[in-house]
């Protein structure tokens, strides 16, 4: 067996059209990858890894919808605040030694006790902890029933379950490995990990033993394996894919997408025969903000900040910074994509209202040159320098400050910044994950909100969000929520990110999701 997986890796590293093994899905990590343990799982590199590899109790769609997983069913009661899963039989830890005589053996309720026990332990010290603040306890009911107790009901919470950090792991192999269990993973994904030389490739084969089937009751996955490099550059990447040596790359970098996109987004002729281009929203926001305790008179004025918002073509910027990908913010916090949000809550472009706002602050302040200082990273100074260009024409005086990325993050968790740009990409897929920037009881540095926004309404309905367990009413909350700030208008929405992947056209079924997932269980590749 180790001289043929010797031959696999030549065959994989060497054959450029890989006519020997076509059944294997190529890509490359640029940002390489840290662990294969899912409790680390914080990186979306590490994310699309672990993906592949395990499970938890349940799983997202491509819509969003939270559908199960290794739990078949579930229960919620007790006024939202009791969870009670029923489990599948037939889910198998991956083979390994360590389980005796069959190799491997079917998942528990106490397999989930033992990864939640963990995921809390400080000495473990995942990134993940968070995950399980609302939970007051857990157990096993009995082999195939598991139950979870909230300290108060959170309508997010089976989205935050779907997160790799809840995935199910087996105590027999952690507690071997301990460590070194991130690269040496066995969980119960339709992916099983075969090989991983560091910065250079990682190897996982097809689970022959998953659980999962399709709509015509084949067994998945397709895939008979996945080969991922780690190339550390984009234009590196985006060359291999060119050549055909990888069948996928995610995201569009500057360094290509001139060369691949034309200014409105579409496909140039000369890949439209060889890739697929597929694209949709992604829960990402990025914005400007105020900062609503600053001293600047300029900054707590909402005839300045609602100049701003109303003082640049959004359209515009996205064909000419990123060629047509990505949404203009025309709606409010919330993103495209996520229930809750509302095109109408924003600000579309009227210059003349612009000007008009500016003229009723010098009105009434008698500042006659009102001036602003947007800080950003040199990541977006084309941005902040496209509004900069616009505003000016309003009448209001634009400076731009560069700093680095850390210096950034600290400045504006201390209120140390008037003005500055920032994203917020979301930890799970609900909408009170954004909301949560606007609640008083978060002013930064001690929570999320970094313009110290306050109101006392949203603060309510914030609250009532909590105990609301009907789903439509609860979007309605947020879509409220969510004006109720524009109205103040103490952020400027710039753009909603998009999710843009590059396959080869013999790739079907990779699909696409608002939190950029990559899910291969399904994905075929066809010589």
């Amino acid at each position: 067996m180790k001289y043929i997986f010797i031959l696999f890796l030549l065959f994989l590293g060497c054959s450029p059209n890989h006519k020997e093994l076509p059944n294997i899905f190529r890509y490359n990590e640029h940002k390489n990858i840290s662990s294969l343990d899912p409790a680390f799982s914080k990186d979306l590199a590490d994310i699309w890894a672990t993906n592949q590899l395990f499970n938890g109790l349940v799983e997202m769609d491509d819509s969003l919808h939270v559908k199960p997983s290794i739990a078949k069913t579930w229960s919620i009661s007790d006024s939202a605040k009791t969870y009670t899963f029923n489990l599948r039989n037939d889910v198998y830890f991956h083979h390994h030694n360590l389980f005796g005589d069959d190799s491997t053996r079917t998942v528990n309720a106490s397999d989930f006790v033992y990864s939640f026990n963990r995921l809390k332990d400080k000495q473990v010290a995942s990134p993940g902890s968070w995950v399980l603040n609302k939970v007051a306890d857990f157990y096993a009911v009995n082999d195939s029933v598991f139950e979870i107790k909230l300290s108060q009901s959170f309508p997010a919470f089976l989205g935050l379950l779907t997160m790799k950090y809840c995935s199910v792991v087996p105590k027999e192999i952690v507690e071997h490995y301990g460590n070194d269990f991130r690269s040496n993973p066995i969980g119960t994904g339709p992916f099983k990990f075969k090989r991983w030389e560091e910065n250079l490739k990682l190897v996982f084969r097809k689970n022959t033993t998953y659980f999962e089937t399709d709509n015509q009751g084949n067994n998945l996955p397709y895939l008979e394996a996945i080969a991922i490099t780690f190339l550390p550059d984009k234009q590196s990447e985006f060359l291999q894919f060119a050549q055909g040596n990888l069948d996928y790359v995610s995201g569009l970098d500057a360094s290509y997408k001139d060369e691949i996109l034309t200014a409105n987004g579409n496909l140039r002729a000369n890949y439209t025969q060889t890739v697929n281009m597929i694209r949709g929203p992604y829960l990402n926001t990025e914005y400007l903000a105020f900062y609503m305790d600053s001293e600047i008179t300029e900054i707590q004025s909402e005839y300045i900040r609602k100049a701003v918002n109303y003082g640049f073509d959004r359209e515009k910027m996205m064909i000419y910074l990123r060629n047509g990908v990505g949404i203009p913010a025309h709606g409010g916090f919330i993103p495209k994509g996520l229930p809750g949000y509302n095109q109408e809550v924003g600000f579309n472009y009227e210059p003349e209202k612009a000007k008009d706002y500016v003229e009723l602050f010098k009105t009434e302040t008698g500042i006659k040159n009102p001036e602003i200082t947007i800080t950003t990273t040199s990541n977006y100074l084309s941005f902040c320098e496209y509004i900069q260009r616009e505003l000016q024409k309003t009448g209001l005086l634009v400076a731009v400050n560069v700093i680095p990325a850390s210096s950034l993050k600290d400045s504006k968790a201390n209120g140390k910044l008037d003005m500055f740009r920032a994203s917020w990409v979301a930890d799970y897929p609900d909408a009170e994950n954004y909301l949560s920037l606007y609640y008083s009881k978060n002013f930064a540095p001690n929570g999320p909100n970094y313009t110290h926004y306050k109101n006392d309404q949203f603060d309510t309905w914030y609250e009532q969000a909590f105990t609301e367990t009907n789903t439509v009413k609860r979007e309605q909350l947020y879509t409220q929520m969510d004006s109720l700030v524009m109205t103040s208008a103490p952020i400027v929405p710039m753009f909603y990110d998009e999710v843009v992947r590059f396959t080869r056209k013999n790739i079907t079924g990779l699909g696409i999701n608002p939190i950029n997932l990559l899910d291969l269980k399904r994905v075929k590749k066809v010589d």
